[in-house]
């Protein structure tokens, strides 16, 4: 597998790739890889003939109070988990190669970016936008693969490539989770071990929301009473948002009637946790 960590050198070896009549897989990711990450990398591999993975830790999309500089940085277990998965090349540019001079050209999706994560994290989406344009361009892949866990960036991201006409899918894969059922996030490695079984609460939170509308309830407001009862059984968890949302607007439903978005994000300590499920009334 290669690495590489300038944009001209991955644009030969895509090239090469291309002109064997490969199709390009691209996962883009910020490192301090996990199980979840593998999956996409493995999913990319099943799909594609080529895959890429970039790993950069991108600073303009976060905000000015949080994690940057503690943000986990593993470069020898990432090459590990993507040889592992069989992908064919890694990205790993550094800040300088992806933003060599002042940045003063954006891309900034509205309206669905200013709900949900977006309302407490101003910025955020513009700099997951940007980057995401920027990768694009310069991998120029045929798919790209995101994990339904983070269900807000990859409705701003589908988006961004419909209105922008960008020549590539997007593709959605499954939220991983462990044995016990918390999502898999690189920010559970902040966890204590008593936090880390409260936010096993999140995840049960969920649950108890759909086994609710599999018995008739729908009625949202009904929905995120009982998720908040849920998940405040604990008192170190602080909720920042419980949302019961159309999944393609973001924006909040009254009672459930075709397809639903439940998202929660949580405090606990100083770790920020999201998660979320897709309901739909259709396939119950």
């Amino acid at each position: 597998m290669d690495i590489v960590k300038t944009i001209s050198e991955l644009r030969q070896h895509v090239t090469a790739a291309r002109s064997q009549g490969k199709t390009i897989g691209f996962v883009p990711t910020m490192g301090a890889l996990h199980i979840g990450h593998a999956s996409l990398i493995k999913a990319a591999c099943e799909k594609c003939d080529y895959v890429v993975v970039s790993i950069f830790v991108n600073p303009t999309q976060f905000g000015p109070s949080e994690d940057l500089e503690k943000y986990q940085r593993d470069l020898d277990a990432d090459v590990k988990i993507c040889t592992d998965c069989r992908a064919d090349i890694i990205f790993a540019p550094t800040v300088a190669e992806m933003y060599p001079g002042e940045l003063i050209t954006w891309v900034d999706v509205e309206k669905i970016t200013e709900s949900l994560c977006g309302e407490s994290r101003p910025g955020h989406f513009r700099g997951v936008t940007t980057v995401c344009a920027k990768l694009f361009n310069i991998v120029c892949p045929d798919y790209a693969f995101f994990g339904q866990k983070d269900a807000q960036q990859v409705t701003v991201i589908k988006r961004m490539v419909a209105d922008l006409n960008m020549p590539l899918e997007i593709v959605t894969c499954p939220t991983v989770r462990d044995n016990d059922g918390l999502a898999t996030s690189s920010r559970n490695k902040y966890l204590t071990e008593i936090q880390r079984k409260d936010a096993l609460l999140i995840s049960k939170s969920l649950l108890k929301c759909l086994q609710l509308v599999e018995k008739g309830n729908c009625d949202a407001a009904l929905l995120k009473n009982e998720i908040c009862k849920t998940m405040t059984i604990s008192p170190d968890i602080k909720v920042q948002y419980v949302a019961i949302v159309d999944p393609e607007t973001l924006q909040e439903i009254d009672s459930i009637t075709d397809k639903a978005l439940v998202a929660i994000a949580v405090n606990i300590g100083d770790t920020r946790l999201i998660d979320n499920i897709l309901i739909d009334l259709n396939n119950l």
